[in-house]
């Protein structure tokens, strides 16, 4: 399914070293034609990294979807009943956040925005980014790949050798893994040796 016409909610999450990676996917879904409603966490407003500031973040993505960040959770809370979303995509998602998710925490606009397109029975896509998905995390990676109306960008071990336990999502098929979860679909194959597309 194309997202052209479709409303699309982005949620930004604290992986800041992979926002370059995600930037190019979010002008490729306004250059499709979606809608795209960007949310972010406290984290990404408000912490200045050797990647980057927040500020400049926010600015960058509101100048790119032509829309205002969506950052406290009273903010978030209407993306379900009053202005549903086709598709709600958290690209990075973070470890901290993925756990919480798959524990039914919604302490962020973030998850506030997945919980209530779930609540209208809507895809969330997901793109991790986390350093303990093989780890003490890999319980709560693998209760939201068994979660209905929940898909994932097909992932792999970033650096297998100094990080055996870490997990990024291949950003470049953002696109591709929301136009299949519009159809209901998981795109294939999930796990990808995600070291070599470096």
């Amino acid at each position: 399914m194309s997202v052209n016409g479709k409303r699309i909610g982005f949620g930004l999450t604290g992986s800041h070293c992979t926002y370059d990676e995600v930037f190019p996917e979010i002008e490729k879904l306004v250059h499709a034609g979606a809608e795209v409603l960007p949310v972010v966490t406290h984290t990404v407003k408000n912490t200045d990294t050797r990647f980057g500031k927040g500020e400049d973040w926010i600015e960058r993505i509101e100048e790119l979807t032509g829309n205002k960040v969506i950052d406290t959770i009273v903010k978030a809370e209407p993306l379900g009943p009053k202005i549903p979303l086709d598709c709600m995509v958290i690209a990075p998602l973070t470890g901290n956040s993925l756990s919480k998710f798959a524990n039914a925490m919604t302490d962020s606009p973030v998850l506030m925005a997945a919980k209530a397109t779930l609540r209208n029975r809507k895809p969330v896509v997901l793109g991790i980014s986390t350093n303990d998905a093989l780890g003490l995390n890999g319980v709560n990676l693998m209760r939201l790949m068994a979660t209905k109306n929940i898909y994932f960008i097909p992932y792999g071990q970033d650096d297998p050798i100094k990080k055996p336990n870490s997990l990024v999502a291949r950003m470049s098929l953002l696109l591709d893994t929301v136009e299949a979860a519009m159809n209901g679909e998981q795109i294939q194959p999930v796990l990808v040796e995600r070291y070599k597309d470096q």
